[in-house]
């Protein structure tokens, strides 16, 4: 199933997102400054000295089909705020992740990241037709996590020593997961609940 992933800009209310691009190196840096986002430790937020391997994987992941990394546009105002991405895509099981994701730190709980997982899934379910949508974390990330679950997502397990990070630490990752026959309850619930950030 060749170029299942397409580039295409998704547009909410709060924000869009935007097909990433090697020009957009220097504001997602500056959106990573906004609480020094690289300094959290089961993250993988880019800094001055990793951004440009960053940026390589994802374009190249992009290019192999696997990948489709945004950046996510404040509308009001125009500025990049953060990024998200479909990753670890399986076109012959219309299977795809969602992950990658994080905003400069005046933009978390602003449902920005409602609306952007909004987009994300409707795009998944109703145009890829993806069978089920994917979130990993890590086991101490509990925020990440405790968002997932808010989303509708339902928890499929954990992978124990599943990654050796940088500092030869290892990661226990959490795998959640919807299923196409929960989008249109999940969507009732998102679209809900974006109302009540005022969308």
């Amino acid at each position: 199933m060749p170029n299942w992933l397409n580039p295409i800009q998704l547009e909410g209310q709060k924000v869009d997102l935007v097909p990433l691009e090697k020009s957009h190196r220097d504001d997602l840096l500056l959106a990573a400054a906004d609480g020094e986002l690289w300094n959290i430790w089961y993250t993988s937020v880019p800094s001055e000295s990793t951004i440009d391997k960053y940026l390589e994987t994802a374009l190249q992941e992009q290019a192999d089909g696997k990948s489709l990394p945004f950046v996510v546009v404040d509308r009001e105002k125009g500025t990049l705020i953060g990024t998200t991405r479909y990753c670890n895509a399986e076109p012959e099981h219309r299977r795809l992740e969602i992950g990658y994701t994080w905003y400069a730190k005046s933009f978390q709980r602003t449902g920005v990241n409602t609306e952007c997982k909004y987009l994300l899934l409707r795009h998944a379910f109703e145009s890829l037709d993806t069978i089920a949508v994917e979130f990993r974390t890590n086991w101490f990330n509990y925020r990440s996590r405790n968002a997932i679950l808010r989303l509708g997502a339902k928890q499929d397990g954990v992978l124990r020593n599943h990654r050796i990070d940088k500092d030869g630490i290892l990661r226990d990752t959490v795998v959640f997961s919807i299923i196409q026959p929960e989008w249109k309850t999940v969507k009732r619930s998102l679209e809900y609940e974006m109302g009540r950030y005022g969308h």
